[in-house]
């Protein structure tokens, strides 16, 4: 009996000796498929960043007649599957994708793990893979490995170091001093994050008064606000994921622990974020950002309002990453004129596309402009990192005090 990767294997093959990359038959849909996390722990993130673009983007593309391929508008037919935030269930759902559904083109699933996990057999299947959700410090070097992917939020390395950066140019304004307490949590992304940002730091010449870790899951964090505000320090830096985002600001409200700068990592600029804190969300910074005053993001923002459950709203930076993706993915394949991934590749790699996010043209498979910073101002986050962006906002400095909820 073939195994299961023999199995695929085999598939694969299969389709390239038909020329599945080509089609010349008459196209009446384009099949899309994706597995996403309906269930699981990356559920949450992908109810928020992911899902509702998914949605958003085919409705209006098939609103408008489909996607034009030559002379024609071809709608979209969608295929999913729940990937239940496993890896082994994202490869499975491919393997059927691939092998069985024969879609045209995949989306890519939510979160940085499920991205590397799923990328050798996208680019085994000649896939384009535009990874939305992932930040890497492999990025450059998986965008070689991987020719057919696209690392659309960077490395932890650039976050880290904007942020630093950033910090530098307000203590050299005087805004504030030389004092940094950070935590972090002790899964990849706080890893990487903490270690990019540790020499960046001490470079910089700040003092790193508290530097500790926590495991992920964990509920209690009262004894690190607590033990951080003892030390009294200018700027407090939280490389933390959603959950512990949240308890992490409402600690610190009800601790009175209120520094100049109160920086926290994933989810700060999810909308339950400002739900939760409502005026207390003024002057936090966060990972991410967007900018708030473009006409395109205006416009994204109240389509994603009118087109999505309850009216929620997008997070303010992956998920205009995400929908700006999907445009690209669109411009592509109707430059491209046909189904031909390679095409669609290859136009991806060179091309410049007009986004909700700008102008972008990517330069080994990777943007060259980033939001890494972001702060809450009058209602939005706004991105204050790098200061260079077209858009940045002037941060905010210091952070107000709590109010009394």
């Amino acid at each position: 009996m073939l195994s299961p990767f023999t199995r695929f294997a085999a598939g694969l093959l299969a389709m390239a000796a038909c020329g599945a990359s080509a089609t010349v038959q008459a196209q009446t849909s384009v099949k899309i498929g994706y597995a996403i996390s309906r269930t699981g722990p990356g559920a949450g993130g992908a109810a928020v960043t992911t899902i509702p673009n998914y949605d958003l983007w085919v409705k209006e593309v098939n609103a408008a007649g489909g996607l034009k391929l030559g002379d024609k508008r071809v709608p979209i037919e969608v295929v999913q599957y729940d990937d239940r935030s496993s890896a082994e269930e994202a490869a499975k759902a491919l393997d059927r994708l691939i092998t069985q559904d024969k879609v045209d083109f995949i989306l890519p699933p939510w979160g940085t793990g499920l991205n590397l996990a799923v990328g050798p057999i996208l680019n085994k299947a000649g896939y384009p893979h535009l990874a939305a959700t992932a930040v890497t410090d492999r990025a450059p070097e998986l965008a070689k490995r991987w020719p057919n992917s696209f690392w659309l939020l960077g490395t932890s390395a650039g976050a880290a170091n904007t942020l630093v950066e950033l910090l530098v140019k307000l203590r050299s304004e005087g805004k504030i001093g030389d004092t940094v307490a950070m935590a972090s949590i002790a899964d990849g992304f706080g890893i990487d994050l903490s270690g990019a940002a540790r020499p960046a730091l001490t470079k910089a010449n700040f003092k790193l008064a508290y530097d500790k870790t926590y495991p992920v899951g964990t509920q209690d964090l009262s004894p690190i606000i607590n033990e951080v505000k003892a030390l009294n320090p200018d700027v407090f830096i939280a490389f933390s994921y959603p959950p512990d985002t949240i308890a992490i600001t409402e600690q610190s409200r009800i601790a009175g622990f209120n520094p100049k700068v109160f920086y926290t990592g994933v989810g700060t600029a999810f909308p339950l974020f400002k739900q939760k804190f409502g005026a207390n969300a003024e002057g936090v910074m966060g990972i991410g950002g967007w900018s708030g005053d473009s006409p395109a993001i205006k416009d994204y923002l109240a389509r994603h309002k009118a087109s999505a459950a309850n009216g929620a709203e997008p997070d303010r930076w992956a998920s205009a990453v995400t929908y700006a993706s999907l445009q690209m993915l669109q411009q592509a394949i109707e430059r491209v004129g046909k189904i031909d991934r390679a095409a669609v590749i290859k136009d991806l790699q060179t091309g410049t596309f007009d986004t909700v996010i700008g102008k972008v043209k990517l330069e080994n498979n990777m943007p060259t402009q980033y939001w890494w910073v972001g702060q809450w101002q009058d209602g939005d986050f706004y991105g204050v990192g790098p200061s260079t962006n077209e858009g940045a906002r002037a941060p905010i400095l210091p952070k107000p005090a709590w109010k009394a909820p």
